[in-house]
């Protein structure tokens, strides 16, 4: 079996955690990824969606990223989020917040190059939405 893996979630205003863990999933931009011991040097630009950590026990925690970098490196994973926490902090009123406010976005936009971005954008959070549901109830 593989060595465990540090990892570190960062947000601009707090530590959100620093633990050692066999694996951690991590929503990348151009998809999701698994980091685990001895993973190859990375950087990754991550898009807005759940970081899942497996400690060393096994017990699974996910925590809600609203985008950023996640650095892998021989000392482990850290994540450098905008935006960071529990996901049981991150209600799915909150989504259907960010929803609503990406659906007014993509009505405003006038130009093709915006329509596009807020297009991406309520794409993202209709997917994050269907996520939150698939954690098996930790997001409400």
């Amino acid at each position: 079996m593989a060595e465990g893996v540090k990892v570190e979630i960062v947000s601009p205003e707090v530590l959100v955690l620093s633990a050692e863990a066999r694996s951690v999933i991590v929503p990348g931009a151009e998809g999701y990824l698994t980091v685990m011991g001895s993973h190859a040097p990375l950087m990754a630009v991550l898009k807005p969606g759940f970081v899942t950590v497996t400690d060393t026990s096994g017990t699974i925690s996910s925590f809600f990223v609203g985008g950023g970098f996640a650095d892998i490196s021989d000392a482990g994973v850290t994540i450098l989020a905008e935006e960071a926490k529990p996901a049981g902090d991150f209600g799915r009123t909150e989504i259907e917040a960010r929803i609503a406010t990406a659906q007014q976005a993509l009505a405003d936009a006038s130009e093709l190059e915006d329509k596009g971005a807020a297009q991406n954008t309520l794409d993202t959070w209709k997917n994050l939405l269907l996520e939150s549901s698939s954690l098996g109830g930790t997001v409400h």
